[in-house]
């Protein structure tokens, strides 16, 4: 992340996503998200209404004086400060996100706090950073104590906004939070963006690898991982749902019924790439190909279509015809 408009010089890009649904019976509506992200006085949050609702907080800050996580226990230390944000989609999506540059080489003694706060969002190692070792660590790695842990940063502030007054914590229906850690590194010079590696575990637990070019801002790897994070939650909640409803089961209506949340809340939400960065939308097409988000998602909604049609074709059916 550049400050005061200055290219960044990083190693690496690092981050982690939580993603889970609002906590409220109903979809807040801009005035209230506003009022949700309202994290800090004197930034505003800024709201798109086009092609959907979204919403995104201001950055807020988190100090760290601590051990980077590596790949074979090498000892580095880095010192900084962690940028964090909350995303608001259609008044029904809640995620946070904590994201940083970390720098290739950083001075081997501390300097005075002024000098982090001036560069937020960055992180500076002591002496040079091992990149790939890092790079795996951050990846792949849990955290230990005393060392630097982006998803507790991002479940802090999700904590945080999910406790907000406006939130009734009345959920239409049941669903899990998940969470997408993940890592760009530097391309070569003319290697367009990719995406090295995507991983997901039974836990909840994504990874990403990423393999961006000198001078892409944090922030937009950061939008680009949210969004991967907000369809794969969409992908993994639709699923859920179906096999919960046991469609095809003696109880044709009763689990034709219990996917109508899925339709008043879900199905319309599926939009890829929507608010991330011109450069980046191609990424996505890798995960057309494999594992095939979007051919997935469609071939579920129309399953749920077509059962809903069969439902209401049997009581039509089945209603009592009147006389005359």
């Amino acid at each position: 992340m550049a400050a005061r408009g200055e290219p960044a010089a990083s190693a690496l890009i690092c981050g982690e996503v939580r993603t889970g649904l609002l906590q409220t019976s109903r979809s807040l509506p801009a005035r209230d998200v506003s009022a949700l992200l309202r994290l800090r006085a004197d930034e505003r949050v800024l709201i798109s209404e086009r092609p959907h609702g979204y919403a995104v907080s201001p950055v807020v800050l988190t100090g760290v004086d601590c051990r980077l996580p590596t790949a074979g226990g090498a000892r580095v230390r880095a010192v900084g400060t962690i940028a964090a944000r909350a995303v608001v989609t259609e008044g029904r999506m809640l995620q946070a996100t904590a994201f940083a540059d970390v720098l290739g080489t950083g001075p081997d003694v501390r300097r005075p706090w002024g000098h982090y706060l001036a560069h937020p969002g960055v992180v500076e190692p002591a002496g040079k950073l091992p990149e790939r070792a890092a790079a795996d660590g951050l990846l792949t790695g849990a955290a230990r104590p005393g060392e630097l842990d982006l998803g507790a940063i991002a479940e802090r502030l999700l904590a945080r906004v999910a406790r907000h007054r406006l939130l009734d914590q009345r959920a239409p229906f049941k669903s899990r939070r998940t969470r997408l850690r993940w890592v760009a590194v530097r391309s070569l010079d003319g290697e367009e963006p990719s995406i090295e590696s995507f991983t997901l575990a039974e836990d909840g637990l994504r990874t990403v690898e990423l393999r961006l070019p000198e001078g892409m801002r944090a922030e937009d790897a950061a939008t680009l991982c949210e969004d991967l994070a907000l369809h794969d939650w969409l992908l993994t909640t639709l699923v859920r749902m179906i096999e919960r409803s046991r469609l095809g089961s003696a109880d044709g209506p009763g689990a034709v019924l219990s996917l109508r949340p899925a339709v008043d809340h879900l199905l319309h939400l599926w939009m890829p790439t929507a608010h991330v960065d011109r450069s980046l939308a191609p990424l996505w097409e890798v995960l057309e190909r494999d594992p095939g988000f979007t051919r997935q998602w469609q071939t579920m909604v129309q399953r749920v279509r077509d059962q809903l049609a069969l439902h209401a074709i049997t009581l039509r059916r089945d209603a009592p015809t009147a006389r005359t």
